[in-house]
């Protein structure tokens, strides 16, 4: 595929992404009140970690189709008077609320399933702090396009760590509860997770790998549009106890 055919493809995608990203988004926001009072916990997890993602993304994905229709990924804009790269900026945006996006998976498990949050879950919180403690140092030079690899790689060991956490402790407990929902949910975050690991061993070396990110970005429109069957109905249902299949 040529360059330019990987532009296109790579901006038409992101436009569907945001719209239907959003579009889950807001029709949660519409169905909240028909969720059980049993799901609300886990139904207000979900909203909230996909509207940190919308949000995220569509600076991340949003500043890179505004770079390219300005001229390519190398534009830049001024912000509080200094020079930084427009698509940089959007990867800031993003790897902030992507670090929440999982703080709030591992807090639905928790109130899908009644859990303390025991090691692992205390671990993965853990991890959340430590990579937005690194997200702070000045050598992740935010402002240019291209992270250095060590601390790209040093942001991204907490967060590949959350992803499997997440994905272990939603596993468990939905296959021991017959739970084919968050089971399904927990495969989507493995989807995600084998996608992403080429992506941050490699890009730097391989650019053309940053490709994994779209199968990477459908698990993760997956997650929401199942959550969303599960969790926000169209009409409030008669409450009964607890998990859906």
């Amino acid at each position: 595929m040529g360059e330019q055919a990987k532009v296109l493809v790579e901006i038409v995608f992101n436009i569907c992404y945001l719209i239907v990203i959003w579009a889950l988004v807001l029709a949660m926001i519409k169905r909240r009140a028909m969720v059980a009072r049993t799901q609300l916990g886990e139904a207000l997890c979900l909203l909230l970690a996909f509207a940190f993602l919308a949000l995220g993304d569509t600076g991340h994905v949003g500043f890179r189709v505004i770079a390219y229709v300005l001229g390519g990924l190398e534009t830049s804009i001024v912000v509080f008077g200094s020079q930084m790269n427009l698509a940089a900026l959007g990867s800031l945006s993003t790897a902030w609320t992507f670090t929440l996006f999982y703080v709030f998976m591992i807090i639905m498990w928790k109130a899908r399933y009644d859990r303390k949050l025991g090691l692992i879950g205390w671990l993965a919180l853990g991890a959340a702090i430590v990579r937005s403690l690194i997200m702070l140092l000045p050598a992740n030079e935010w402002t240019s396009l291209t992270p250095p690899r060590d601390i790209y790689l040093a942001r991204n060991i907490p967060l590949i760590f959350m992803q499997l956490c997440a994905a272990f402790l939603i596993l468990r407990d939905a296959k021991a509860a017959n739970d084919s929902t968050f089971t399904w949910i927990a495969v989507m975050i493995l989807v995600s997770f084998v996608c992403y690991i080429p992506v941050v061993a490699l890009v730097h070396s391989v650019p053309s790998i940053g490709m994994l990110m779209i199968p990477k970005t459908l698990a993760y429109l997956a997650i929401a549009v199942i959550g969303f069957k599960s969790l926000f109905p169209a009409r409030r249902a008669a409450e009964a106890p607890g998990l859906s299949a």
